[in-house]
C-alpha cells in the first residue's frame, strides 16, 4: 500500500525543489535598474595605459573585466554631445532622429538657437524653456518607461540642457541639469517631477556659492603618472573657478572639469537615495553625461597630465555610483558606458615648434563670398549667416534675382574651397547625393536637412576658425584653437547579469547600442532602430 501524502507538504516539496535549482542561475528577468552613461572624450588608448591606477572592482576596470566592449563604435562624423548622445539612445542617425547637434540656426531671427527651444514651455529654476519635441523618435529609456506601463522611474543628469533632454526622451520624470544663468540644477515643466532633494540642494547648498571654494589639482602625485615627460611633473596643474568672469564662463569652466563630474555624480547618487531607483517593477532608467575631453581652459597645449586625472577621478566617481546602484537593486543593475568622440579642437601648439597654422575668419569669408555673388548676379545680400561650419544663404534674395538656389549654393562652394583654411565644401546638394569625399554616407545620414545649411566647410588641420561672423566671437575659452584630423570612433561597455565578457576590436556602427541594450531588457527596440543588435553571449 502507498503511503499518501497530503496536498500542503507535496506543495511545500515542489517549492523547495525549484527553489534549489535556481539557486546559481543568474538573475531571471529584467534589471532592475539600468545606468546609461555617456561620456566624452574617452578613450580606450588612455583606458589601457591607466588600467594599473584605476580601482580594483569598482569602476572602469569593472566594465573592463565583465562586459561586452565594442572597441570602435563608430558614429560616422563628428558630432556633439548631444547629437551623439541622441545616436546612441535612440538607435538612429540625425537624419531620422531630427538632433544634429546641441544648436539649430533660425533662418528668421538669423541667430542660433537651441535645438530643444520650446517657448510654449516654462523652466523649472531656470528661465530657459525647453522640450524633446526636436527628437522625433523614442529612446531606451522611452520604451523602458512603456513597457513597464510608467511604474517605473527614469531621471537623466547632465551638465547642459540639450544633453540632460536627450538622454531624459519623451516619457522620463525630468531631466536635470545645471542652468548657465544662475547655477541652479533646473528642469523643463515638460517633465511632470522636479525632485525634493534637487529642489533642497538648490536652497542649501547652491552651486553658486559653492564654486569659491572649489579648486582641481592632480589626485595624485604626479610621478604616479605614467608616460609623462619631466617638465609637466615638475610643474602639475592647479585650476580654480575666477570669482569675477560671468556666471555662463564660470559655469562652463566648471562643467568641463573632473569637478563637474563629481558634482554629477553626487545628485545621481541622492537620487538612487531618495527616489528607490532599482525598486520598482520594470526597470528603473538613470541617465548621466560626464566629459574627459582636453580641458579647454589649459595653460598650455600639453594637457596629458590634465586628461589622465579626469580619467582617474572619473574612475572613482564610477565606483561610488556602482556602489550605491548596486544596493537597492541586490546587484542587478545593467550598465551602458558609451564613449563619444572629442571635439576635433586643440590648443595651438607654442610658436617656438613652428607647426603651420593659420585662422580662418567667417566675417571675412562671408564678405568675400557676398561680394563674389554681388560681381555674378547683381547687388543683394546674399548671405544670411554662418553656424557651426555652415553658410546659410538668402534665400530670398536669389528668388528674387530668378535664381535656382542650387545653382548659387554650387558657386558658394565652388568659391569657398579655394580659400585658404578650407579643405572642403559641400552643398547639402552634394550630401545628398553622396558625393561628399572619404565621409559622404556618413554626412548623409548624420544631416537632417530642415537644418542643414546650405554649404558645409572642412577646415583644414592646424587653422582656427574664428567665429566673428556677427562681429563677436564665439562664447567659450577665449583661446586658439585649432582644428585636428581625429577618428570618430570610440568604445562601449554593455554590462548586465547574464552577458558574456568579450571584447569586440572590429569596427561596429554605434546605431547598434540602444537595440542591443533593449535586448538586455528584454523590451523592444527603440522605433528608429534599425539596426540589429550586437550578440549578447559567445
Amino acid at each position: 500500500m502507498k503511503r499518501q501524502f497530503p496536498p500542503f507538504f507535496l506543495a511545500l516539496v515542489a517549492s523547495i525543489v525549484t527553489a534549489a535549482s535556481l539557486q546559481g542561475q543568474t538573475p531571471q528577468g529584467e534589471p532592475r535598474l539600468l545606468l546609461n552613461i555617456i561620456v566624452e572624450g574617452l578613450d580606450a588608448e588612455t583606458l589601457d595605459l591607466l588600467a594599473s591606477k584605476f580601482g580594483a572592482d569598482g569602476g572602469f576596470n569593472k566594465l573592463r573585466g565583465g562586459s561586452l566592449t565594442l572597441t570602435n563604435a563608430d558614429y560616422g562624423t563628428y558630432l556633439d554631445p548631444a547629437a551623439s548622445s541622441a545616436l546612441l539612445v535612440t538607435g538612429a542617425s540625425p537624419s531620422v532622429n531630427g538632433i544634429a547637434g546641441a544648436e539649430t540656426y533660425d533662418r528668421e531671427s538669423l541667430r542660433a538657437k537651441s535645438v530643444f527651444s520650446d517657448p510654449s514651455i516654462l523652466g523649472n529654476f531656470t528661465t530657459d524653456t525647453y522640450s524633446p519635441s526636436a527628437l522625433r523618435v523614442s529612446t531606451v529609456g522611452d520604451e523602458a518607461r512603456i513597457a513597464a506601463g510608467g511604474v517605473n522611474l527614469a531621471y537623466a543628469v547632465a551638465p547642459t540642457p540639450e544633453q540632460a533632454i536627450v538622454l531624459a526622451g519623451h516619457t522620463a520624470n525630468s531631466a536635470l541639469w545645471i542652468d548657465s544663468k544662475s547655477g541652479n540644477w533646473a528642469s523643463s515643466t515638460f517633465y511632470r517631477d522636479m525632485p525634493a532633494t534637487i529642489a533642497m540642494r538648490n536652497r542649501i547648498r547652491p552651486l553658486s556659492a559653492r564654486m569659491d571654494t572649489l579648486s582641481w589639482t592632480p589626485a595624485l602625485d604626479p610621478s604616479e603618472y605614467p608616460s609623462l615627460p619631466e617638465h609637466l611633473r615638475k610643474y602639475p596643474f592647479r585650476y580654480v573657478i575666477p570669482r569675477g568672469a560671468q556666471t555662463a564662463e564660470r559655469i562652463e569652466r566648471f562643467v568641463s572639469s573632473p569637478l563637474g563630474n563629481a558634482e554629477i555624480t553626487d545628485v545621481a547618487i541622492d537620487l538612487i537615495r531618495s527616489l528607490g531607483l532599482g525598486t520598482h517593477d520594470g526597470t528603473d532608467v538613470l541617465s548621466l553625461a560626464y566629459t574627459v575631453a582636453p580641458y579647454p581652459y589649459t595653460k598650455n597645449a600639453d594637457t596629458r597630465l590634465e586628461r589622465m586625472d579626469a580619467f582617474i577621478r572619473l574612475d572613482s566617481d564610477l565606483g561610488r555610483l556602482f556602489r550605491a546602484a548596486d544596493a537597492p537593486a541586490g546587484g542587478n543593475v545593467a550598465v551602458m558606458l558609451a564613449a563619444t568622440p572629442a571635439a576635433p579642437l586643440s590648443r595651438r601648439d607654442d610658436e617656438r615648434w613652428n607647426i603651420p597654422h593659420g585662422e580662418f575668419s567667417t566675417r571675412k569669408a562671408a564678405s568675400l563670398l557676398n561680394m563674389y555673388l554681388i560681381a555674378l548676379h547683381g547687388n543683394g545680400d546674399y548671405i544670411s549667416g554662418y553656424h557651426k561650419g555652415r553658410f546659410y544663404l538668402n534665400h530670398k534674395t536669389i528668388k528674387d534675382r530668378s535664381l535656382r538656389v542650387n545653382d548659387v549654393r554650387a558657386e558658394a562652394a565652388d568659391f569657398l574651397v579655394k580659400m585658404t583654411g578650407v579643405d572642403a565644401a559641400y552643398t547639402v546638394e552634394d550630401i545628398i547625393a553622396g558625393r561628399a569625399g572619404q565621409y559622404s554616407e556618413a554626412l548623409r545620414r548624420n544631416t537632417p536637412l530642415e537644418n542643414a545649411g546650405d554649404v558645409l566647410l572642412f577646415p583644414a588641420p592646424g587653422f582656427e576658425i574664428v567665429d566673428d561672423y556677427a562681429g563677436l566671437t564665439a562664447a567659450g575659452p577665449q583661446v586658439p584653437m585649432v582644428h585636428r584630423a581625429v577618428a570618430s570612433t570610440a568604445p562601449v561597455f554593455i554590462f548586465a547579469p547574464g552577458i558574456d565578457p568579450r571584447t569586440v576590436d572590429t569596427p561596429v556602427d554605434a546605431r547598434v547600442v540602444a537595440p542591443t541594450v533593449a535586448r538586455v531588457l528584454r523590451i523592444r527596440s527603440p522605433n528608429g532602430a534599425a539596426q540589429a543588435p550586437a550578440a549578447l553571449r559567445k
